[in-house]
């Protein structure tokens, strides 16, 4: 037993005088040795979304490219840190209700349950509409059968009743083909599937579910493009940038009052209201302790005096001067709430931003 101890008090010391070792060559090479409890790495964490000069931003990848444009030119002339990220409207807003992130981005309104949990976490925002889109319906540029769809055809094809039952071009109209029909478009937490669910089918989330969906727009796209029996929806502005590999569908809403005949989606009638029922505008919040910190309030007063430019530059459509001098007003009156409450089909922006500003 005596043997024993005397082993691991040996053992004991040639580990000290290692450890000491170790240390003496690092000062030496002038290598700071981190203190009992202290992590190896010098880096800090990034601050949450309340604390420091990062801005936070996350949710809809149909905003993404917009509040891209906007961080990488605001940094270029204001300086500081901003981060963008895209995890779909709903993601985003449980982060921003979490109180995790300054900004949502959000390609529909926030929902009265997401209101809920914001209100529950003291959380406060501020709602702007900052561009138009359109949501684009396509087909695979081989499919030479369909020249337009009508409103009540997409209702057929995508309400939650049509699941393994409209499986063939041919139920959805007489003479198509009796080819099947392969669906693609957004997961459940975008915003452009609530938006369009409630826009065709009349209720939000409200969809079969036998269809290959994907939160990344350029999946929809490889999906679209790479199967000649795929019809498939998301944003007119990444349409537009992979329109070589895509065919453009005209949609028909039966209301000749909002433009006659079958309508392509285009910067035009998207900003003119024709194209109907698939136009909408698309926001960011922000929370009001985000925006009193300075260099957040400084990043919002950009995005809405640079950010119209932008919105052109990436592919969207941007709103009546009108509807952002009412934006800019509700961060200068501090203004919080919702004035869309939901997803609203056939409305101007500037209606609902006088009515709730």
């Amino acid at each position: 037993m005596t043997q024993i101890r005397t082993v691991l008090v040996v053992l004991a010391a040639a580990l000290a005088a290692l450890s000491a070792c170790s240390k003496a060559e690092k000062k030496a090479n002038g290598e700071a040795a981190p203190e009992p409890g202290a992590g190896a790495s010098s880096e800090k964490a990034a601050p949450p979304a309340g604390e420091g000069d990062v801005i936070q931003i996350d949710g809809s990848s149909t905003v993404f490219p917009i509040s891209q444009a906007v961080a990488e030119e605001f940094q270029k002339s204001k300086g500081g840190r901003v981060t963008v990220g895209q995890s779909g409207t709903g993601g985003g807003f449980k982060k921003f209700c979490r109180g995790e992130i300054a900004i949502a981005d959000a390609s529909r309104p926030i929902k009265d349950e997401e209101q809920t949990a914001c209100k529950a976490a003291g959380i406060d925002f501020i709602e702007l509409p900052v561009a138009y889109d359109g949501l684009a319906v396509m087909v695979h540029p081989e499919n030479n059968w369909v020249d337009h769809m009508t409103v009540e055809e997409l209702k057929l094809l995508w309400a939650p009743e049509a699941q393994d039952k409209i499986t063939k071009w041919s139920q959805v109209r007489k003479g198509w083909p009796d080819k099947p029909i392969h669906l693609f478009g957004p997961g459940v937490d975008s915003g452009t599937y609530d938006y369009f669910t409630q826009a065709i089918v009349g209720k939000e989330h409200a969809s079969r579910g036998d269809y290959t969906s994907s939160e990344d727009d350029n999946v929809l796209v490889q999906g679209i493009s790479g199967d000649a029996a795929a019809l498939g929806f998301f944003g007119y502005a990444y349409y537009n940038e992979n329109k070589d590999k895509l065919k453009l569908i005209p949609i028909e809403d039966g209301k000749d009052d909002n433009g006659k005949g079958p309508i392509l989606p285009s910067p035009e009638t998207v900003a003119n209201g024709t194209y109907q029922p698939l136009s909408r505008p698309i926001f960011v919040y922000v929370s009001t302790k985000a925006i009193a910190r300075p260099e957040v309030k400084a990043f919002i007063d950009f995005y809405l005096n640079e950010g119209p430019k932008l919105v052109d530059e990436v592919g969207y459509i941007a709103l009546p001067q009108k509807a952002y001098e009412l934006a800019r007003k509700r961060v200068v009156d501090g203004k919080t709430g919702s004035a869309f409450h939901g997803s609203k089909v056939g409305v101007t922006v500037e209606e609902l931003l006088s009515g709730g500003a």
